[in-house]
């Protein structure tokens, strides 16, 4: 839809990486990437970057981007969405972007939200093979690091890897969905065909979190 204004769901990580670069492939154009941070704690929501680190990517990306604080509890987190959606989209932006691959869960959240604020969720990636998911982002020439995962599924050792076909593979002998779309893991674009040039990790440690998982997070502490 050429010239038609998006906004897009943005924490940093390859499936909504993948999700953007393919509608602008379609000719939309992108207000804003709507980033959601946990209130107090200037990391995004999800997959606990800095709030700094994502702005520095959206510089690379050359888009704008909007940092929204919201709760932990879903019922505000949900009112707090709703806020968000409607300040940015303005008068221009009819459509949202998600990177939502096959979680039923999710998807259904995202279209009942999205009806009542009165905006139309884009899914590029829906039921789309995971394989050729993995494929068409390392093909374009996308570079992610994983910058979280559960414990129990993958050791510390998984931080700071990029994700390739070869990362798929091991993923799937493990019982693992190779995109980690079930929260497995969580990831960081680094490199890739929309950007002025890589972001680049210079220091970073592995940190042990409880949440409703214990995580292994890659506090990335010097960037450029």
């Amino acid at each position: 839809m050429p010239g038609v204004k998006v906004i897009s769901s943005w924490s940093g990580g390859k499936d909504g990486c993948l999700a953007l670069y393919r509608v602008l492939k379609q000719g939309y154009s992108v207000k804003t990437l709507l980033n959601f941070i946990s209130r107090g704690s200037g990391r995004g929501c999800f997959h606990g970057l800095e709030g700094r680190l994502l702005k520095l990517q959206a510089d690379l990306l050359g888009m704008p981007l909007v940092q929204w604080e919201v709760s932990p509890d879903m019922q505000k987190y949900e009112e707090e969405f709703k806020a968000a959606v409607r300040q940015v989209r303005g008068g221009d932006a009819s459509q949202m972007v998600f990177g939502d691959i096959y979680l039923l869960d999710h998807q259904s959240w995202v279209e009942r939200v999205c009806s009542e604020i009165n905006i139309t969720p884009l899914e590029p990636l829906w039921n789309n093979p995971v394989d050729d998911l993995i494929g068409e982002f390392c093909g374009a020439g996308f570079k992610a690091v994983i910058v979280s995962c559960r414990s129990e599924l993958m050791g510390k050792e998984y931080l700071g890897r990029y994700v390739d076909r070869e990362l798929a593979e091991e993923l799937k002998a493990k019982g693992i969905c190779p995109c980690g779309e079930k929260g497995e893991y969580h990831t960081l674009v680094v490199d890739g065909p929309i950007f002025s040039r890589p972001l680049r990790i210079l220091r970073a440690e592995p940190v042990l979190k409880e949440s409703f998982w214990k995580h292994w997070f890659f506090d990335i502490r010097q960037f450029e």
